[in-house]
């Protein structure tokens, strides 16, 4: 039969140590998906740049997966979704130099969640590990 300690180290684990996984497991999936974005655009970038197209034609998202073609003709600024949901015009060369600068910040910011779930998951590991003893030595002593 589990004692009250074991009750409330079972409740711990999913209350807390189970859904602060969750959370940290989400935000490091947006982080990795944002850092995915901004590397595909900076290679988008730098075909631009290496190219140097008089203009290009594409297909645009106009919302709920309609999309429409356009046509891009000026390809020295582009508008970089800097956070928030605001854009700013840049050159290809600022607009990749922001991107390096952002990169290195996500990385570092979902550097700190992974160590920050390596944490909790060996704090889990821990307490599950505690239970058993508890439960092996409960065993013993009911022989």
């Amino acid at each position: 039969m589990p004692n009250l300690a074991t009750e409330n180290l079972e409740l711990f684990i999913n209350d807390i140590l189970k859904e602060d996984l969750k959370y940290l497991d989400r935000y490091i999936t947006k982080y990795n998906e944002e850092i995915m974005e901004f590397i595909q655009l900076k290679n988008t970038i730098q075909t631009l740049r290496d190219h140097q197209p008089d203009g290009y034609k594409t297909q645009m998202n106009i919302g709920a997966n309609l999309f429409m073609e356009a046509k891009v003709d000026d390809v020295n600024t582009i508008l970089v979704d800097i956070g928030k949901g605001v854009y700013i015009p840049f050159t290809l060369e600022e607009a990749l130099r922001f991107i390096d600068i952002k990169t290195k910040v996500l990385t570092k910011e979902c550097d700190a969640l992974r160590e920050e779930s390596i944490k909790k998951r060996s704090e889990l590991k821990v307490t599950l590990m505690y239970i058993a003893e508890q439960e092996k030595f409960s065993q013993e002593e009911n022989q």
